[in-house]
């Protein structure tokens, strides 16, 4: 039975309300008037409804460390305040061996998956990537090796002139276990061009994915909003990321990214309101029908929203990081990182079930 409040609901939202209820999949013309509409209410009750649904109470969260090899990249997208020309002042990049030292001394007990996303570094060669998960898989094997983004795996086809499913396969080999959702930013050609997002572009962003899920990965997937795209662009780069899961059932979450503004002084006028990042949150549950979970990323939207969020379709608050840096490169405000019990006093205090998970959602602990 529904419990959704919705007197004064429109016709067109109430066609929406009925729709969703009855397991009826929603156009793109739907997705974009619930990004039109004003009754944010309603909009949260039917992702809530929705999410409940899916996943009960139940809200997932991972004891993981994000890591970056890298920050030299070849790329000069218009949002990125992460890279560095080589030589530039604060670029880097790191051994194998250096990356141990590092975690040696940041990483904390219960970590069990090392987020790797990094520049696309063309002054070192394809087995450098290689060699840098190999290091790391050798000494944590226990820990999940989630590592690159679809455009950073298309970079490595270039600089290797290997095929897309021979670059996996070689990372395959070193330990590599899923890709990270990142690279996907909004996915329209157009979009992409006016970004300078000289990188993958949405063919090749999709056909990376596709292949490692017919390798067997599962994988996660991203949309970076909030700068020039319209609503119909974010509901078309939701469409597509649904008709390739409904191909290859391969991803596991889909994590709505808010942009950050390059400084941290920046006006809040230059960021996201709250009631974009709700929406969006809970349209992507609406729209994306045939994904389980839906990420509420604290990094990008604040602890206290992304607590929030819980209650508008988000069933996963991430993990612990420990030092975020890409959004922090730019302007975020937000803590670079959580501890395992702030993730599971928020979720507690969003009336939800803390779930501690490994990488693939296999359940570690429930906290009741």
């Amino acid at each position: 039975m529904s419990t959704l409040v919705t007197p004064f609901t429109d016709k067109r939202m109430a066609e929406i309300v009925e729709k969703v209820q009855n397991g009826v999949r929603l156009s793109v013309e739907d997705g974009v008037y619930l990004y039109q509409t004003d009754d944010l209410l309603t909009l949260g009750q039917l992702a809530n409804e929705a999410n409940l649904r899916k996943n009960g109470k139940k809200v997932y969260f991972i004891e993981n460390m994000s890591l970056y090899f890298t920050n030299v990249c070849e790329a000069r997208c218009a949002f990125c305040n992460f890279r560095k020309d080589q030589g530039e002042e604060g670029s880097y990049t790191l051994s194998g061996p250096d990356m141990i030292d590092y975690v040696e001394q940041h990483i904390h007990p219960g970590v069990r998956e090392f987020h790797i996303v990094g520049g696309h570094n063309n002054h070192v060669p394809f087995q450098y990537y290689v060699d840098s998960l190999r290091a790391l898989n050798e000494k944590y094997p226990d820990v999940t090796l989630k590592a690159y983004t679809a455009a950073e795996i298309d970079f490595f086809t270039r600089i290797s002139g290997l095929s897309i499913k021979e670059v996996l396969q070689e990372l395959q080999k070193a330990g590599l276990k899923t890709l990270t959702g990142g690279g996907a930013e909004i996915l329209s050609d157009e979009y992409r061009k006016k970004m300078r997002v000289d990188k993958a572009n949405v063919d090749r962003y999709l056909e990376v994915h596709r292949t490692a899920h017919e390798l067997g990965m599962r994988t996660h997937t991203t949309m970076l909003y909030g700068s020039i795209e319209s609503y119909e662009d974010r509901v078309n780069h939701m469409v597509q990321i649904r008709e390739l899961q409904d191909e290859t059932n391969g991803f596991m979450v889909f994590i709505p990214l808010s942009m950050q503004p390059k400084s941290k002084n920046a006006s809040i006028m230059r960021r996201n309101s709250a009631y974009e990042d709700l929406k969006t949150i809970a349209i992507s549950r609406l729209m994306l029908d045939n994904i389980d979970h839906i990420k509420a990323y604290f990094i990008n939207i604040g602890p206290q929203l992304a607590q929030v969020a819980l209650g508008f379709g988000a069933s996963d608050a991430h993990g612990t990081i420990v030092r975020e840096r890409i959004s922090h490169a730019a302007g975020a405000l937000t803590p670079e990182g959580l501890t395992r019990k702030e993730l599971i006093w928020l979720i507690k205090g969003a009336g939800r079930i803390p779930v501690e998970r490994d990488t693939f959602y296999n359940e570690i602990q429930v906290y009741e």
